[in-house]
């Protein structure tokens, strides 16, 4: 009886142990739909259903086979994916009735072959994760015939395009859009999206673009911009294509656009040119790059700089429009790029001209907070100011063997420019008693050239993963200003009666000088088989001179008398030395490298007029720390820490004594010392497959230490002295989170996502010898809706709050707290006989607060209806109406420091349109050209 129940146990446990150890499996084979041959090599996965995380991944072998084993029961989907093919889905279950699947022959359809009428099993993943990478297959999104890359972008989640054309991409702006790789018209993207056709791309890259010297290391090294890389599809690569765009309006408006492109293989020629006056077109939302002065001096060691532009004298015009004002633009241009010689050399060139006018009026209400109470100040101010640039730019690259590759760049910018402005500002006390009053009048003229070279060579030595590269830089501007400041200031005193003025007629000259020599070397050497050690050295050479007159009227009406207190003539000569190591850890899985730079800087500048020398010595450190986890195929977490000093800059030591505004004089500190900035980021990405859902969030704090903070001393009288110290015992601080979620909903094809974001701040600075810490915390949510049917209609919307709160320890019962709401949409209808109707509008809203007694309201409500014409489709007649309501006032609320400002300003009011615009599109055909 024993040993019966002694078999019947141990025939339990052996059962038992049996069906624990139950596998499953799945098998199939890959072939091509047409030509029924096997696919080699294919890219095989299995995923869980419930969250889209990878269970298992394999490749199909010489005979497209492919086979799992080992698999846990459950509900799951296979992936099968193959370059150049349609991705194939499909769903099944694993369970004990069901052990193991034989797929069969999946067949798999090249993309160039696949039909709107043909069905298959499988449905393309919308987006991937490759990398650093975030890829959106366009064949998922819906794309209206002859619709820009502007219209598909908006579909993407985690991508918002705004009125202006500016991409802001997963909490952080797009300042590049690239063509299959290459620049396309170099500092401008919405040349880009606002003119290739949609249907002409295959795929949207998304990924943060490292500089040339660290893309080829592997090694981040901090610089990186946030680039979109546009793949186009292979069959529209060979042709031409291009718009004509003219349109009429009431009240005098007008634009006028045309674009030709033509690409041949690897070969490409591109021209546009634009008139406008309605800010829509020729002004994008980097204008400021295409017009204007960004040519300061900054050496990422950390050196001093000094500034070029002539704005710290009389203010020059930046040529960025921001709607304020009314514009005239004229702009124009022409790219090429071509690859031959087996893609062993490349060029890319770039010419553009433009100029830009604008025009208008602003109203300025600031308020003061003092500890002793409050100064409001009222200006009035009209503009008037021109720009006019050319530039051209271009890059040569060779393969010069199989290891090495050498590029050089060039660019040169010549620009003109033309401020006028007249102010009239007068200030009041807390309890409405006049303090002063004064009326300006500044002109400047302002000629600037500038010419960059670039040459970076890079080796891949005999061993792998160690290299050897070497890039030189060399930059030379010349600026050259005059201008007019005429000031009139009246001064009263507590009873509100005038106790004293003064009067400035001054003619001034500026003519800065700037050379500067920056080289890097890097070397890289494998230490084992997943750890790789950067090693860097290079230095940095910069010579300038500076010299600033200002000249008083003479008795004769001749300005001749220099004044040698607004004057100055300086050289500066800096020489640095930087070198770093940097560990590159990096699996499958995992990316980890930290390490730190150092830099010693000299620098020796000497007051030609006073025969005076300033030097000052210095050391820099940049430590940095990057961590990144592939969680899945779809998922990516990652975490990163930079470091690095803070240098005053030299307008801060030792400025120029300026006297454009007599209420704001700045003096300089000469003993200020380095503040140290600690940045700490880290991001997360997910996305499933089957349910379409994604999820990107990105978190950054600062602290700074030491930080230079202003030093304010406001007088009796309503005048400012300001000048610059070093915070100690507080440290300056700033949090932004980012928080982005999309989800298509199946059955109503709606797209459904969230956007949220929290930026807050906390800096110092001192008024009247009181320390005053200023505190202001922005809430963002929004909500963003699309949904499209093609040649039927497209919808966008975009909407939600926002609370903002800014507060002053020094005035704690004032501060600028209040809800305010923002919301943008459109809807457009494709009707029978080739009729379209479409509107749009845009709506914002800003509380009162105690700061502001007046709450603010506008919404812009645009409409269009046209008719296309051809079988293409490509000439259509349009009539449009721009602010059908008459709401478009310029406003703006901002705070900084103790100071809370509302402007309002001219911008562009309603007006009616009637346009012709032509859409040309001959592409197709072979692409192997060389």
């Amino acid at each position: 009886m024993k040993l019966n129940y002694l078999s019947l146990l141990l025939f339990v446990l052996l059962s038992g142990s049996a069906f624990a150890q139950k596998s499953y499996s799945v098998k199939g084979s890959v072939i091509d739909t047409i030509s029924r041959k096997s696919l080699l090599n294919t890219s095989v996965s299995v995923l869980r259903s419930k969250d889209s995380t990878l269970v298992s991944f394999t490749r199909a072998n010489e005979n497209g086979i492919f086979t799992f084993s080992g698999l846990p029961k459950g509900k799951m989907f296979l992936l099968v994916t193959y370059p150049g093919y349609a991705d194939y889905v499909e769903r099944f279950s694993l369970d004990s009735t069901k052990t193991s699947i034989d797929f069969g022959s999946i067949k798999l359809l090249l993309k160039a072959r696949l039909l709107a009428d043909v069905i298959i099993k499988g449905k393309a993943a919308a987006i991937r994760l490759k990398g650093d990478t975030t890829e959106f297959d366009a064949a998922a999104y819906t794309i209206q015939p002859n619709s820009k890359v502007e219209d598909l972008l908006k579909q993407l989640p985690g991508i918002q395009v705004d009125q202006d054309g500016k991409i802001t991409a997963q909490g952080k702006t797009v300042s590049k859009v690239l063509v299959d790789g290459e620049e396309f018209f170099g500092d401008d993207p919405t040349l880009v999206t606002k003119n290739i056709r949609g249907d002409m791309v295959d795929k949207v890259q998304l990924f943060d673009k490292k500089s040339d010297q660290a893309a080829f290391t592997g090694v981040d090294d901090g610089k990186s911009t946030k680039t979109i890389n546009l793949k186009l599809k292979e069959d529209k690569k060979n042709g031409h294509f291009g718009k004509l765009d003219a349109g009429a309006g009431t009240d005098d408006y007008y634009q006028v656009q045309g674009m030709f492109n033509a690409f041949r293989g690897k070969k490409k020629f591109s021209a546009y040119g634009t008139l406008a006056n309605t800010g829509k077109i020729g002004l994008g939302w980097q204008d400021n790059t295409k017009y204007g002065s960004s040519e300061n001096v900054e050496f990422t060691d950390g050196a001093i700089y000094i500034t070029d532009d002539g704005s710290d004298q009389l203010s020059s015009f930046d040529g960025r429009y921001n709607n304020q004002g009314i514009p005239v633009a004229r702009t124009g241009g022409t790219h090429y790029d071509a690859k031959w010689n087996s893609d062993k050399e490349a060029i890319n060139a770039n010419y553009k001209i433009g100029s830009l006018n604008v025009e208008g009026d602003k109203k300025t209400e600031t308020q003061n907070n003092l500890p002793t109470g409050t100064i409001i100040t009222s200006s009035n101010e009209h503009f008037d100011n021109y720009m006019f640039r050319q530039k051209v730019d271009g890059s040569y690259t060779v393969n010069l063997d199989t290891s090495s590759t050498l590029k050089i760049s060039a660019d040169g910018t010549l620009k003109n420019s033309e401020a006028r402005s007249d102010f009239a500002t007068s200030s009041v006390r807390g309890n409405g008693i006049r303090l002063n009053e004064t009326e300006r009048n500044i002109s400047n003229d302002l000629h600037n050239k500038v010419f960059n070279a670039r040459a970076l060579w890079t080796k891949k030595l005999n061993k792998p993963r160690r290299t050897l590269s070497v890039d030189l830089k060399e930059s030379v501007t010349r600026t050259e200003t005059t201008g007019f400041l005429k000031a009139a200031s009246k001064f009263y005193d507590a009873e509100g009666a005038m106790e004293s003025d003064t009067l400035t007629d001054q003619y001034k000259t500026s003519l800065v000088r700037t050379s500067t020599f920056n080289s890097n070397i890097a070397y890289t050497e494998p230490l084992a088989k997943q750890l790789t050690i950067v090693l860097n050295y290079g230095f940095t050479v910069n010579n300038s001179t500076a010299d600033r007159r200002s000249f008083n009227a003479s008795g004769n009406g001749e300005y001749n008398a220099l004044d040698t207190l607004f004057s100055n003539n300086y050289q500066f000569k800096q020489f640095s030395n930087q070198g770093g190591a940097i560990l590159n850890y990096k699996t499958p899985k995992t990316t980890l490298n930290f390490g730190t730079k150092v830099a010693g800087v000299n620098f020796r500048q000497k007051d030609l007029y006073h025969n005076s020398v300033f030097k000052r010595d210095f050391v820099n450190w940049s430590p940095q720390l990057r961590y990144t986890y592939k969680i899945s195929s779809q998922g990516e977490a990652g975490v990163d820490y930079n470091g690095n000093n803070v240098q005053p800059t030299i307008d801060q030591i030792q400025p120029l004594r300026v006297n454009n505004d007599p209420l704001n004089v700045v003096l300089g500190n000469p003993d200020l010392k380095p503040a140290f900035r600690h940045s700490i980021q880290g991001h997360y990405y997910s996305y499933k497959v089957i349910s379409g859902a994604s999820i990107a969030a990105f978190a950054t704090y600062t602290s700074t230490t030491n930080a230079i903070v202003s030093d304010v001393t406001t007088d009796s009288a309503g005048k400012s002295t300001l000048r610059s110290i070093n915070l100690s015992g507080k440290n300056a601080n700033s949090l932004y989170l980012y928080f982005s979620g999309g989800q298509k909903i199946k059955g109503i094809d709606l797209n459904v996502g969230v956007n949220a974001n929290l930026n807050r701040n906390v800096s110092y600075n001192y008024v009247n010898n009181e320390l005053n810490k200023i505190q202001s915390t922005v809430y963002t949510p929004q909500i963003y809706l699309s949904k499209n049917k093609e040649k039927k209609y497209d919808a966008y919307l975009n909407f939600g709050p926002s609370y903002t709160t800014n507060e002053s320890s020094i005035q704690k019962n004032i501060n600028d707290n209040g809800w305010g709401f923002k919301g943008d949409g459109s809807i457009n209808f494709m009707l029978p006989l080739k009729f379209e109707i479409g509107t749009n509008g845009r709506y914002e809203y800003r509380a009162k607060t105690q700061s502001f007694d007046t709450d603010f309201h506008r919404f812009i409500w645009n409409a269009t209806i046209s008719r296309k014409f051809l079988k293409s489709e490509g000439l259509k007649l349009s009539l449009s109406a721009n602010d059908l309501l008459n709401r478009n006032v310029g406003f703006n609320r901002t705070a900084s420091g103790n100071m809370i400002t509302q402007s309002n300003y001219t911008t562009i009011k309603r007006y009616f349109m009637g346009a012709i615009s032509w859409d040309f599109n001959k592409m197709g055909g072979s692409s192997t050209k060389k």
